[in-house]
């Protein structure tokens, strides 16, 4: 790789704890644990390789705004991802009691939960304006059938165009994750039809592996790269390191499919 991104997830409220995590405190000491180790790593690998610092939001309640901005304030980072792992403050991608907690207090359904799942999207991305969108429709992990299409769901793919449309008006890029081969689904996050009606947008999009653990670097990639050429994306963009904390889009580069397909990644 010529590039690498580390983004740790930022720390959260008492009430949204995992169960194998401890306290908040914990939380806050890993990250700022993390942020030191990873300026480390850039100095000592940087003949070699750019590695980018920057972190993954979440947002559970508008309480969330606060510790996202605290950590803005502190670090100086080159990128956030903007996510969303709960509906209701319950967890959508833990597993699938909290998956079905959330769908009952949504109405019922899995319409009802990925309705609430983007306009609770919706709201993160009018408020933080992440550079990167990450795993957009990461709702459908855990529903009855994962593979479904979005357009067979008039009023939630309405919501979803309409979130295209707000990242698309301040340039916002969207993540072409591969973790969701990794958990079984035949294509990354998000669907190819929401890719589609990206790209009308002129929408901009960046490579994934959304990798937990070290075995899970660049997993898929091959397989994402088959789907972004027959999805119709032609380019595929990148952050680089910078020095100030402005966060905008000038340290965003690309490159085209074809330049990636002879990359030493996919030839070696």
């Amino acid at each position: 790789m010529d590039t690498l991104a580390l983004t740790e997830h930022i720390p959260r409220h008492a009430a949204d704890l995992y169960p194998e995590e401890p306290d908040t405190q914990t939380l806050i000491d890993a990250f700022d644990a993390y942020y030191p180790e990873a300026l480390r790593l850039r100095e000592k690998y940087a003949s070699q390789i750019d590695i980018l610092i920057g972190f993954e939001s979440e947002w559970i309640r508008p309480e969330s705004k606060s510790i996202i901005q605290d950590l803005l304030a502190r670090y100086n980072f080159d990128l956030f991802v903007g996510s969303i792992h709960h509906v209701h403050t319950k967890p959508i991608d833990f597993d699938h009691d909290l998956y079905y907690e959330a769908r009952a207090i949504s109405g019922g359904s899995d319409e009802d939960v990925f309705a609430a799942y983007f306009d609770q999207q919706y709201d993160m991305l009018k408020t933080l304006k992440p550079p990167l969108v990450g795993h957009f429709d990461l709702i459908r992990l855990k529903s009855d059938d994962p593979e479904r299409f979005w357009t067979t769901m008039p009023a939630v793919w309405e919501k979803i165009v309409r979130n295209l449309d707000f990242v698309a008006s301040y340039g916002g890029i969207l993540e072409i994750n591969s973790s969701a081969i990794r958990k079984g689904m035949s294509e990354p996050y998000p669907k190819a039809e929401i890719c589609k009606e990206f790209i009308k947008k002129g929408g901009r999009f960046a490579l994934s592996d959304d990798s937990h653990a070290t075995s899970q670097v660049g997993l898929n990639f091959a397989k994402v790269l088959c789907f972004l050429e027959c999805t119709g994306i032609n380019q595929v963009y990148y952050f680089t390191s910078k020095t100030d904390n402005s966060l905008d889009t000038s340290s965003v580069k690309s490159v085209s499919l074809d330049q990636l397909k002879k990359h030493k990644f996919f030839v070696a």
